[in-house]
């Protein structure tokens, strides 16, 4: 087990010397629903990132998915009860730090950072797309302006950060909706043809998707709705996280699922042949089904659905990399830098250096890195989960926490899932991976194992520790 760092019950402005710095409680389950469902970003996932699947899948594509949701209740299960365990704005990293070890949870905190770091930057440049019915702009620009946008709205306090994205979450569900109404009501094919498994070869004919390309999907489909994780990033900032974290989770991850299952099956049902569905081009469709303003209108509202997922991205990434300077991960110098805090409570320092980068991001082509989220997703995942069999021993078995059912059948069968899909994977992709992952193994070989008493000390809140 790693060590903790009890800090002392001090004031949000206090200096970086007199221990480590806590975020203020200011958000409920509503809110912190609003901010995680924003990072799930329903709307500009439907549009950004389900094509591609299509263009694999074909009508395969609602089933990985709706795999993928159930995969990923028993995930959410998890992430809620080491959530309300270990209620920690370092996620992942601080609740497999405490129950798996410290080298566990810096693994994990990498792979995590690489998903937060990559994500937010390939959606952004995906705003160009949608604002084509009235400017064209270059993609590259355009994503880099989005994270900036995004940069200078997470140096807000979080509880205006939760209206703000609020109501573009609600533009974004109108869309989604929209897209629903139109796909059931233009539908082309019955409900047999979602399990058909067909997608349109290089010649327009109709190729069979096997078993194995489904499995090969779902590393996606996972990626799709693991938004709900920021949950337990907010955790320190929500109110009574012994209870809200749990409710937050479980919430996002039904809403969410339902807000993206049901347009793709609507977009499946919808499209006219199925060269045209695995073409994946959601826009034209739309615009098909109805008239060009109502293709506009979703456009615009698919633009705003990814500025909206750029701020709660970068207001999760800056939670991350605050709580690792806090928790001592870098070098002294870098952690007093990292850990400030704002005029409005938020880690004005860690929101910049997350935000700048993922605007020059921007620039670099990153068409390979969906694949390598997908493993770091997976990766991520199986390590929570073995903290989830390992969240009952010891004085964590007496502690007040959420508790997931059928414990401990769920973290093991969710490890046997995980580590399968993985071995499913493009080897590419698992090297790029791996590759970075080795190096950060060396990271905490060569510095952090060898100053253990003064480096990596996952710090818990005083108030929220069982």
């Amino acid at each position: 087990m790693t060590d903790t760092l009890r800090p002392v019950a001090t004031p949000v402005a206090q200096a970086p010397d007199q221990g480590p710095q806590k975020l203020k409680r200011s958000i409920g389950v509503v809110g912190g629903t609003l901010l995680t469902l924003s990072c799930v970003t329903p709307a500009s996932t439907l549009f950004v990132v389900v094509p591609d699947l299509f263009g694999t899948l074909g009508t395969a594509t609602a089933v990985t998915i709706a795999i993928g949701s159930l995969l990923c209740i028993a995930v959410a299960f998890c992430y809620s009860e080491l959530g309300t365990l270990i209620p920690s704005a370092g996620g992942e990293y601080a609740m497999v730090s405490t129950l798996a070890g410290r080298l566990a949870g810096w693994l994990v905190f990498v792979l995590s950072l690489l998903v937060v770091m990559i994500v937010p930057p390939v959606i952004a440049m995906g705003t160009a797309d949608y604002l084509a019915p009235i400017v064209h702009l270059d993609p590259s620009m355009t994503g880099a302006g989005v994270m900036l946008l995004a940069t200078l709205a997470g140096l807000l306090d979080l509880r205006a950060n939760a209206w703000i994205t609020g109501i573009f979450l609600v533009l974004e569900v109108i869309a989604a909706a929209l897209v629903a109404v139109l796909g059931f009501s233009h539908g082309h094919r019955g409900m047999g043809s979602l399990v058909s498994m067909e997608v349109a070869g290089a010649d327009g004919h109709a190729d069979t998707v096997t078993a194995m390309l489904v499995v090969s999907g779902l590393a996606i489909a996972l990626f799709i709705t693991q938004g709900f994780s920021t949950a337990v990033y907010l955790s320190e900032e929500l109110e009574n996280p012994r209870r809200s974290v749990a409710r937050t989770v479980l919430a996002t991850l039904a809403i969410s699922s339902v807000i993206i299952l049901v347009p793709v099956v609507a977009i499946t049902l919808g499209a006219s042949d199925l060269s045209e569905l695995t073409g994946g081009d959601i826009g034209s469709m739309v615009t098909a089904w109805s008239n060009t303003a109502v293709g506009t209108f979703v456009s615009l509202c698919v633009a705003l659905a990814i500025i909206n997922a750029g701020i709660v991205m970068v207001i999760q990434n800056s939670r991350v990399l605050f709580a690792s300077a806090r928790d001592k991960a870098w070098p002294e110098p870098v952690n007093a830098v990292f850990s400030k805090l704002g005029r409005f409570g938020s880690p004005w320092v860690a929101t910049l250096a997350v935000g700048v980068p993922g605007a020059l991001l921007c620039f670099v082509n990153l068409d390979t890195l969906y694949g390598v989220t997908g493993v770091s997703v997976t990766g991520m995942y199986l390590l929570v989960a073995v903290a989830a069999l390992l969240s009952r021993r010891g004085a964590h078995r007496h502690t007040a926490a959420w508790r997931m059912p059928l414990w401990p059948a769920v973290p093991v069968l969710l490890i046997v899932v995980l580590a399968y899909i993985l071995t499913q994977q493009d080897t590419s992709y698992l090297l790029w991976t791996g590759g970075i992952t080795a190096v950060a193994t060396l990271y905490w070989a060569l510095y952090l194992r060898p100053r253990k008493e003064t480096r990596w000390l996952v710090s818990l809140p005083e108030d929220e520790q069982g």
